[in-house]
């Protein structure tokens, strides 16, 4: 009988031994398959904040290009305007001298 009940006693324990491993495997499995979802939503995550700083980044270039093209094309009509006064008056000065050169002339 003492035989028969150890016998009983291993076979039991070599049962619940077996469960335990595959119990311990399915948690392991559970916990990787829970890591990898998190991982792909913290990816899809940052993918989307990726997308985002570069539409800003974009918008404010743009910005920047159209303040830079107004500015160089207002610096261009004053540098025209500052140079046809310059003209003019050079002009002026080439017309007065001519008229008291052409005065000491005669």
């Amino acid at each position: 009988m003492k035989t028969k009940f150890s016998l009983i006693v291993a076979a039991a324990l070599l049962a619940l031994t077996a469960f335990a491993y595959g119990q311990a495997g399915n948690d392991v499995k559970t916990a990787a398959d829970d890591t990898g979802k998190g991982t792909k939503k913290a990816a899809v995550a940052t993918g989307h904040a990726t997308k985002v700083a570069a539409k800003d980044t974009g918008k404010a270039t743009e910005k920047a290009a159209d303040k830079t093209a107004d500015a160089t094309k207002t610096a261009g009509k004053d540098t025209g305007k500052g140079v046809a006064k310059g003209a003019k008056a050079v002009g002026h000065g080439l017309k007065k001298g001519a008229e008291k050169t052409g005065d000491a002339v005669k």
